[in-house]
């Protein structure tokens, strides 16, 4: 289990990112369009510049879904292969299965 605060504060960042992702999106498009003048590039640098840290998707850190666990994170279904491990051999992942040859 994580600690409940890098949980929480994973979270807040999703929610940062999500409120700032359209604004990003359209600095970054100013930002490579073959069109616009310097002046509109620098601008637009500036304005990336100005949003908060966590507006960077990449900031945002893969968590396991059920506790928080930050490594060995399987993205298909959302938990770490620990966790996936266990509920394959309970057979509570529908169409898993042990693999043998």
């Amino acid at each position: 289990m994580a600690k409940k605060s890098m949980i929480a504060k994973n979270n807040q960042r999703k929610v940062i990112v999500e409120r700032y992702a359209v604004k990003r999106l359209e600095l970054k498009k100013a930002l490579v369009d073959p069109a616009g003048t310097d002046e509109s590039r620098e601008a637009a640098r500036k304005g990336l510049q100005k949003l908060p840290r966590n507006a960077s998707p990449v900031r945002l850190r893969n968590r396991d879904a059920v506790d928080g666990r930050p490594r060995g994170h399987l993205s298909k279904f959302g938990i770490s292969r620990v966790r996936f491990r266990d509920m394959a051999h309970r057979g509570e992942l529908p169409g898993i299965t042990k693999s043998s040859w």
